[in-house]
């Protein structure tokens, strides 16, 4: 593990956090309120700064934007965050933008499509708070995984903390990562991640062996995370379910 010493994370959200993320280490929750201490709910913390673009200007400017032949989505999204993106060092910050985020994301009106009446009860909720706690995550350019909690290994999480059987908690992560199984929602991720720097490949895994994943830039070198994710999968995933031995 490789955490170096940092400061408490505080952050007050709009709406009550479920209260039995507090079975992973280093998550208080009272309310809307997280508490997190790095130095024992990260596996890796080794660079606390991202780049976010400000949640009401996405929503406003960037989500009715059209693409065209000669312009993707995914280009609109670059441009928008070089243009508009800054850099933050507070943790709070990428919380509350996450949070909005996937609020977003994840609203009731998907689950009026006949074609998710697989999705299991309170399944909103949890992406919700999954994404807002993976938003955390970091991983490098290069390859290199600098930041890691346990809302990376999502399936392994989400049977902590909220009771899951493995094959529920496989459901969760496809939802997660299939963005919802629809080109329409595909597209609505792809503009919605703006806010978060503009995260736009799904750097998961390539099997469904629990190893979750994150949502990294364009540019990011995947081969070479996966390949690190790989040597470090399993005690990370022992780790996160430790609460249930």
């Amino acid at each position: 593990m490789t955490v170096a010493t940092a400061d408490l994370i505080k952050v007050d959200l709009p709406v009550p956090f479920t209260k039995t993320w507090e079975r992973l280490p280093g998550i208080t929750v009272d309310g809307p309120t997280l508490t997190i201490k790095p130095e024992e709910f990260f596996f890796r913390y080794e660079n606390p700064s991202w780049l976010l673009c400000e949640w009401q200007r996405v929503r406003a400017e960037l989500l009715p934007a059209v693409e065209s032949e000669d312009l993707t989505i995914e280009q609109l999204v670059l441009d928008f965050v070089k243009e508009h993106g800054y850099a933050t060092t507070d943790p709070a910050e990428v919380l509350r933008t996450a949070h909005d985020v996937y609020a977003y994301m994840f609203r009731e009106e998907h689950l009026q499509d006949p074609g998710l009446d697989f999705v299991p009860d309170g399944t909103l909720l949890m992406l919700r708070e999954c994404g807002t706690l993976m938003a955390l995550n970091r991983v490098e350019l290069d390859g290199h995984i600098s930041n890691v909690s346990p809302a990376w290994m999502l399936c392994a999480a989400a049977q902590v903390v909220y009771d899951l059987d493995k094959a529920t908690a496989e459901v969760l992560d496809e939802l997660y990562h299939g963005t919802w199984f629809n080109e329409s929602r595909r597209r609505e991720s792809i503009l919605a991640h703006a806010a978060l720097g503009g995260r736009l490949v799904h750097a998961c895994q390539g099997a469904p062996n629990m190893s979750g994943g994150c949502v990294v830039p364009f540019g990011t070198d995947v081969e070479t995370m996966r390949r690190e994710l790989a040597g470090m999968r399993v005690p990370w995933i022992e780790r996160t379910l430790t609460p249930l031995t």
